[in-house]
């Protein structure tokens, strides 16, 4: 359980809201998993009113249902999820990188060197949590760079969700390889000005994403079988 800071911000339950999150998103809260209110509650030092209320925001975006006389669980997506949440993530992405390309200025253009700079470096290192880390920040800044709010509303909505694979893809042999190849084609295009290559590069960055997580899927099942 997480350490019994205090929580501090606009109000209580929106700090245990942003912290439940967090724990999701880092699976420390694992999918399908029931939340014991009672030990959190004690971990944090607060009353379950304002996790309950914390729960009900979660619930509402989507990352936990609450199930009557059980209590809130973690939602796990499916296969079937995975195959109509990363085509429609790969047109959203793909239309931030587009107009992130013709919005960006050259700082900005210096901040996504700096972050790919990063992401090299924890690909030669093979380590996924930097990488997944640092690549999230990446498509967040191209998402910011774009600056239509209605394309960062729709995309940071459904970002949460893609999230909760927390890029597992990653763990497939190889991938962390060819994502930072993919990213080094995206990059090269924004430094270019080319809007429209740099949106290519980032829908089939999304869909080769989907492609590595189905094929780690069947490699885990055959693994299973085999044992």
């Amino acid at each position: 359980m997480a350490d019994p800071i205090p929580l501090r911000g606009t109000s209580l339950h929106d700090g245990v809201a942003a912290r439940l999150r967090t724990m999701v998103f880092d699976r420390e809260l694992s999918p399908g998993a029931f939340i014991d209110e009672l030990a959190l509650a004690e971990a944090w030092q607060i009353s379950r009113t304002p996790l309950r209320e914390a729960l009900k925001v979660l619930a509402a975006e989507g990352i936990v249902e609450l199930v009557p006389r059980r209590g809130a669980r973690v939602i796990e997506l499916t296969d079937a999820d995975a195959e109509q949440l990363f085509p429609v993530m790969a047109m959203l992405e793909g239309r931030c990188a587009l107009e992130a390309t013709q919005r960006a200025s050259d700082d900005d253009l210096l901040h996504l060197r700096r972050l790919h700079d990063q992401l090299e470096r924890h690909a030669a290192a093979h380590d996924i949590d930097g990488y997944y880390r640092v690549n999230h920040d990446f498509h967040s800044f191209v998402q910011q760079l774009a600056a239509n709010r209605w394309l960062d509303r729709v995309t940071k909505d459904l970002r949460r969700f893609m999230r909760l694979w927390r890029g597992r893809q990653l763990q497939l042999p190889g991938r962390i390889e060819a994502s930072i190849n993919e990213h080094r084609v995206l990059l090269d295009a924004i430094l270019q000005r080319d809007a429209a290559r740099a949106e290519r590069a980032m829908h089939d960055h999304l869909m080769a994403q989907l492609a590595a997580l189905k094929a780690l899927q069947r490699r885990e099942k055959k693994q299973k079988h085999r044992a």
